[in-house]
């Protein structure tokens, strides 16, 4: 079959050249591991399955990466078949390609550069955890204001706050290890649509492969997506995540918090301005994960409303925007947990502002509905009282404004020692009081820290059980078709 120039030029060059770069090792491997089934099977003879074995072992990667489409094939599994068919000849080489077709082997392939994308975020998160577990364990007692709708709200700590992020990260990870789930099912052995009447065992390719199992229904091998739409969910989610944890810690950055200070680095100056210290590895991170999550998204675009079956539209011309989506969420992932893993704050900074603006004067509200069992709303009216008064008067004692403001609300006065005041004020005792579970006291983020740490290292056992798992799949199907 001759191609039209114009298909060749803007369709099955950019094909060959993206398979070339995605699919040619998995390929390689399918090959192999469908081969060993076949002579399994009794379905290929031992006889051609050696001759097969011999040919498919000339197959050179680095020599197929250099190579240039001309157009006399269709696409890489076809050129790959002509190499095979010159090394063994046609009539033994064709039975390679019993009980399989395009769309099977397509979809296996898929599957296997997907779950490898899946594993290496997982690793992302991991490492991102595992710098801001150690960042918040040297600040359990740092102090800072944190906010609610851009203002000044309560005097938490940076560990607090990092849990926070640090939690969402291991929710991540939750949700991509499932996705590896789904995804690591092999199709191979659907075929076209309804399999095959040739006894095969699909289970035996799944092994060779590092599959978990197959596919169920042979259709549905040939024409499902939500496996991909799954993956590029969780890590849409985690690139949104971690787009508003980089908004914050470029706000830390700057002159007018001088919260956070990035390693040297991790930092450019200016061509022209001398004083200058740009976090930029954070801004490359947000601009990456924003171009990740919109090729993301583009996925999603692109395969809705196309019909539910074998389509180009979900597969060759899809994969580069997969890729992309994948490659750059690990980029970015990456170089905020390795610009993480050396920063640090400024204590003096932040506790100056800890207790600044009035932030702590909800404990205040509270000590008074524990102390002297006001209605909550009564203790809230005075304590504001007591801001505004503080405000007109600031040179009268604290303890003369709090009798006074609470003599207007309850008709008594509330007396209190003005060290005790400035005791119940501090962002510190604030903190200390907050011992509810998941709460900033320091005996509470000790605890938390330590379950994150052991939650994270669970999850790094599983992400090496599972390259384990994928390399011994790999040990196997060599032995196995060396054996042949």
């Amino acid at each position: 079959m001759r191609f039209a120039p114009e298909y060749v030029r803007y369709v099955l060059n950019d094909n060959f050249e993206d398979a070339k770069k995605l699919l040619l090792s998995p390929m390689i491997a399918m090959h192999y591991a469908h081969l060993v089934m076949l002579a399994d099977q009794g379905i290929v003879s031992r006889e051609d399955a050696h001759a097969i074995r011999v040919a498919l072992d000339t197959i050179d990667e680095r020599d197929i990466r250099t190579v240039v489409y001309d157009g006399t094939y269709e696409d890489l599994f076809f050129y790959t078949e002509r190499i095979v068919e010159q090394a063994c000849g046609p009539d033994v080489a064709g039975r390679l390609h019993t009980a399989r077709s395009r769309n099977d082997i397509d979809m296996t392939l898929y599957r296997m550069r997907q779950r490898d994308r899946i594993l290496g975020l997982i690793e992302g998160t991991i490492a991102l955890r595992r710098a801001l577990i150690d960042l918040a364990e040297r600040h359990r007692e740092t102090v800072f204001a944190m906010h609610t709708h851009t203002q000044p709200a309560q005097p938490s700590t940076v560990a607090h706050y990092l849990l926070a992020v640090i939690e969402q990260f291991a929710r991540d990870a939750a949700r991509l290890e499932a996705a590896f789930v789904s995804t690591n099912r092999n199709p191979l052995g659907a075929c076209a649509i309804t399999g095959t009447g040739f006894p095969i065992d699909r289970r035996r390719t799944s092994a060779l492969l590092g599959f978990d199992e197959p596919t169920r229904n042979t259709y549905g091998s040939i024409a499902t997506v939500d496996y991909v739409l799954e993956s590029l969910g969780a890590t849409s989610v985690m690139l949104v995540g971690m787009g508003r944890f980089i908004q914050d810690m470029l706000l830390w950055c700057t002159l007018e918090f001088q919260y956070l200070r990035l390693p040297d680095g991790y930092v450019q100056g200016s061509s022209i301005m001398p004083q200058k210290r740009n976090p930029v590895a954070l801004e490359h991170a947000r601009a990456i994960s924003s171009r990740a999550l919109g090729q993301a998204m583009g996925v999603t675009t692109a395969v809705h409303n196309t019909p539910f079956g074998d389509i180009v539209d979900t597969e060759d011309d899809l994969q580069p925007l997969i890729d992309g989506a994948f490659h750059d969420a690990d980029r970015a992932i990456h170089l905020v947990a390795a610009a993480m893993n050396g920063a640090d704050v400024n204590r003096e900074m932040m506790h100056s502002r800890a207790g600044a603006n009035w932030i702590t004067i909800t404990e205040l509200a509270d000590t008074l509905t524990r102390e002297h069992d006001l209605a909550f709303v009564k203790s809230h009216a005075i304590a504001g009282r007591l801001i505004r008064r503080r405000a007109d008067l600031p040179d009268e004692a604290l303890h003369a404004s709090l009798a006074a403001v609470s003599a207007e609300v309850l008709g008594a006065p509330l007396m209190y020692e003005e060290s005790r005041l400035r005791e119940l004020l501090s962002p510190e005792h604030f903190v200390a009081v907050r011992t509810t579970w998941g709460g900033p006291a320091p005996s509470e983020t000790a605890a938390a820290l330590a379950a994150e740490r052991e939650r994270t290292d669970t999850d790094a056992a599983w992400l090496d059980e599972r390259r384990t798992r994928l390399q011994a799949a790999a040990a196997a199907r060599h032995a196995a078709s060396r054996a042949l």
